[in-house]
């Protein structure tokens, strides 16, 4: 046998000849097919069908469900939203118990769905987290996460009550101020509209939106503090569940103080692990040979900038809570936010400079990962946090809750402390002490936690699975730093894209690998 390249068998009865006759029609064929196509008239795009719902919201007039539509047009603002995104307004009751009364105009903005229509499931809502965090600024800063569900959905986000342009709470000096100046201004120029702006008139909006974008359920895809507002929703409307995403969980079983004492735990338990990390593979680390000494120092800066802060750029300083917030936001990108951390903290030690971890906090953005202009954030996310919680404690409780935080970390516990303080005279009542999300009956909802989350704890998923009731929570962990997973965990990506593709969730109980395993 020869030791050449085998003989390729041929098909019987054609000749070498035949076989080159054959490829000269080809390539001529080839040609014509070519000109033809390069003359003939370009395929016209396939028309978009629109979807219907017949399940509106019970108990609304007419008016807010068969008798509006949605009338999507070119977005104004802002804009990074004025190519290729469409912006409307949804009508919808002020008080949902009194729906005959005052409306308000929700704001919402869309990027619409890149497949074929026979693919397209329907509309994907997005919250990026919060409170206080608009959604029409949101979706241009994070569409490129999301851009591979754009073959089977429209992508949405809305601004949330009292954020945004939709009913915005005013806290400041003056009625135009967007600052935030305590209870005493929030009741001044916001007063009427504080008692509509918790988690619960919010979650009843997406049902409203929900059938106006056609969908018989609702698809949501809620991050941090949206996994409240997604759970939240499932408890009131468990029938209208489509397939729900809550990734980065908060804990629903948690009053408010709790939540703060169990993030400063976890936020200082991340920084102990950036100190290791530090000390075993950083030269010249600032933080010293581990958590220990890191403690130490850290104490010896805050005292430092808590004296005289450090210069941050464009007029900006760095006093010693601020260093603690800007520190937890470089936490929250995970093992990204690293070394970033240690160049940005050895500029300040050594140079007082607070330029870097500044810009990298101002990057980053806030710890629920939105990225938005400044504008009434605080303001909103103190309205909507104390219109959700009944915590109402007496000046006593507070004091011991003060020094409970404060114990609780040696680099976080003082700046954390004061959000004890957050509802103290605050002028309406809230909603309850934790959140309601019991959905019996509802289809599967998928909630993601990550182990080394330092804004929203991994045990926090794990009872929001219990709490939305029996089969209706689906665990999926990642083995990860930061707060969220989805798009950098692969394995994460790859679960929560195949669900909203399908329907079908992950094994209860699966477990993705990441920088902590």
């Amino acid at each position: 046998m020869s030791d050449g390249y085998p003989i390729r068998s041929r098909r019987p009865g054609l000749s070498a000849g035949a076989y080159i006759v054959a490829g000269i029609l080809l390539v001529a064929v080839g040609f014509v097919g070519a000109w033809l196509q390069r003359d003939a008239p370009a395929k016209k795009a396939e028309p978009r069908t629109e979807l219907t719902a017949d399940n509106p919201p019970a108990g609304l007039p007419a008016a807010f469900t068969t008798g509006q539509r949605l009338h999507w047009s070119r977005c104004t603002s802002p804009a990074t939203a004025r190519t290729g995104y469409d912006c409307a307004t949804m009508k919808a009751p002020l008080d949902y118990r009194k729906p005959d009364g005052r409306t308000i105009d929700v704001a919402l903005i869309r990027h619409k769905a890149t497949g074929p229509n026979a693919r397209r499931i329907g509309s994907l809502v997005l919250n990026f987290g919060g409170p206080g965090e608009p959604g029409v600024s949101g979706l241009p800063a994070f569409l490129s996460q999301y851009q591979p569900l754009l073959d089977r959905y429209d992508l949405v986000s809305f601004d949330p009550r009292g954020t945004g342009v939709t009913i915005p709470v005013r806290c400041g000096k003056t009625e135009d101020d967007t600052g935030y100046g305590g209870a005493g201004a929030c009741a001044k120029h916001s007063g009427a509209l504080l008692p509509y702006i918790g988690t619960s008139h919010t979650a009843r909006d997406l049902d409203l939106m929900r059938y106006l974008l056609g969908d018989k359920r609702l698809h949501y895809f809620g991050v941090s503090y949206g996994t409240a507002l997604g759970a939240v929703y499932a408890h009131l409307y468990p029938s209208h569940v489509g397939r729900l995403v809550l990734e980065a969980s908060v804990d629903p079983t948690e009053d408010h103080t709790e939540k703060n004492l169990s993030q400063v735990k976890a936020v200082q338990a991340a920084f102990d692990r950036f100190a290791v990390h530090c000390a075993a593979r950083i030269r010249h680390c600032p933080t010293g040979d581990g958590p220990e000494e890191a403690a130490r120092r850290m104490a010896h800066l805050a005292d430092r900038l808590e004296k005289k802060p450090a210069p941050a750029g464009s007029g900006n300083k760095i006093d010693a809570a601020e260093l603690a917030y800007a520190v937890s936001d470089h936490l929250d990108r995970g093992t990204d936010g690293w070394s970033p951390l240690a160049k940005a903290l050895t500029a300040l030690i050594d140079h007082n400079d607070g330029r870097l971890l500044s810009k990298g906090a101002d990057t980053i953005g806030s710890a629920d990962r939105t990225a938005t202009p400044p504008g009434n954030t605080r303001a909103a996310r103190t309205a909507i946090t104390c219109a959700d919680s009944s915590l109402r404690p007496g000046v006593e409780r507070l004091s011991k809750d003060e020094a409970r935080v404060k114990a609780a970390s040696p680099v976080f516990g003082a700046a954390w402390s004061t959000g004890v303080y957050l509802c103290y005279g605050w002028p309406f009542d809230g909603e309850s002490a934790t959140l309601q999300v019991n959905a019996d009956g509802a289809a599967p909802v998928l909630v993601v936690g990550g182990t080394g989350d330092p804004t929203t704890p991994y045990p926090g998923a794990r009872r929001m699975v219990r709490a939305l009731g029996d089969g209706v929570g689906v665990l999926l962990t990642a083995e990860e730093e930061g707060h969220g997973t989805y798009p950098n965990n692969r394995c994460v990506t790859e679960k929560i894209d195949h669900y909203l593709r399908t329907g079908r969730t992950p094994a209860p109980g699966t477990v993705c690998r990441g920088s902590m395993s």
